[in-house]
């Protein structure tokens, strides 16, 4: 049974204690590229509160990479060191630990404001600027050298976002929850940047009637009859940036996925030819009926690690992980060594005993 838990660098920098929380783990996913994000550290000796205000690198940003590209990681001024990344891995394996480099790839809200022409845009013309689109051949080149970046020196890579974000996105003071139906979610999640139509026109669609229809559609919630075209395009892009990305790096992969192939954010849907190229996947779990979805995975055949959280309940947390693994999982991975609390930390053991009971 594969155990994995996910910290960030400023979790395990400066606290003594916290590689006695790794204990009966196999590997952490260290953060090494990682969008912008207020972050809890209850159990820290020095401070509380980490305050990452932008996407950031975690490894060196070098100049002889990046220089003359218009996107561009930056350094984390919040961080004392600019391979804090690196760092934080020496004291894991110091303690025995695989590091897996977990990255995140499309999710970059200060790139996607700078330059809105890569972001991924709705039928109505609002931007999405946390979501870079992947039929960007700009985009897929910067992701896949932030990935080979991002991965210098890890064991393995933990790959995030590697596809389209779409409307869903927990933003500053969110105000869209229960505003549309699952339907009019999805159509507004289609990306309708320039990329992404000239890819409709190649497969012998109008773009000016698809923008028409899906207007039509968000405000109707109803189906289109071109609803598989569209999917065909978003999964061919998603194909060449998992592409361009692997072929940078000399690491097992796991690739964060969801079964449902119309699925867009951190875990983006499984194309068909999602699977043989990764080690394998790991597949969003944390509500406790989740199970089926785990089962829809493990069915495309590859090695499935189950994605968890100890954070948002403490009830039935061993059965819920005793279920995944009869649903097939092969691992847990455990969100979140640094976010969670004293006393959710013996949680991520039980949940972990437990997988390993079935």
């Amino acid at each position: 049974m594969r155990l994995t838990a996910h910290a960030y660098p400023w979790d395990v920098l400066g606290d003594p204690g916290f590689v006695e929380r790794t204990a009966g783990l196999s590997t952490v996913a260290l953060a090494s590229a990682y969008h912008s994000v207020r972050a809890a550290t209850p159990l820290h000796p020095s401070h509380q509160l980490v305050e990452a205000r932008y996407a950031a690198l975690y490894r060196p940003v070098r100049e002889s990479v990046w220089q003359g590209r218009r996107l561009r990681p930056l350094s984390p001024t919040w961080m004392s060191t600019s391979d804090s990344f690196g760092a934080a891995a020496s004291v894991l394996r110091a303690a025995g630990l695989r590091v897996s480099a977990w990255v995140v790839l499309t999710h970059n809200s200060r790139i996607g404001t700078s330059f809105p022409d890569v972001s991924v845009v709705n039928c109505f013309g609002d931007r999405y600027p946390y979501a870079l689109c992947p039929s960007r051949p700009e985009v897929r080149e910067y992701a896949a050298t932030l990935a080979a970046e991002a991965a210098e020196g890890a064991d393995e890579v933990s790959l995030e976002a590697c596809g389209q974000l779409g409307l869903t996105h927990l933003s500053h003071h969110e105000k869209t929850d229960g505003a549309w139906t699952p339907t009019a979610q999805r159509w507004l999640s289609v990306c309708c940047c320039d990329a992404c139509q000239a890819g409709w026109s190649a497969r012998g669609l109008d773009p000016s009637w698809v923008l028409s229809t899906l207007r039509e559609a968000v405000r109707t919630s109803t189906e289109v009859s071109f609803a598989d075209e569209l999917l065909a395009v978003r999964h061919e892009a998603t194909d060449l940036l998992r592409a361009e990305v692997l072929a940078g790096l000399s690491v097992p992969v796991t690739l964060h996925a969801h079964p449902d192939p119309w699925v867009t954010g951190a875990s983006p849907g499984l194309t068909p030819s999602t699977g043989p190229d990764v080690a394998a996947l790991v597949v969003p779990a944390w509500p406790t009926d989740s199970a089926p979805v785990v089962a829809a995975a493990v069915a495309t055949g590859r090695p499935v690690d189950a994605y968890v959280t100890v954070l948002q309940t403490d009830e039935g947390l061993p059965d819920h992980a005793r279920r995944l693994v009869e649903a097939g999982a092969t691992g847990l991975a455990v969100y979140h060594l640094g976010l969670a609390p004293a006393w959710r930390q013996p949680l991520i053991r039980e949940m972990a005993e437990a997988a390993r009971s079935v």
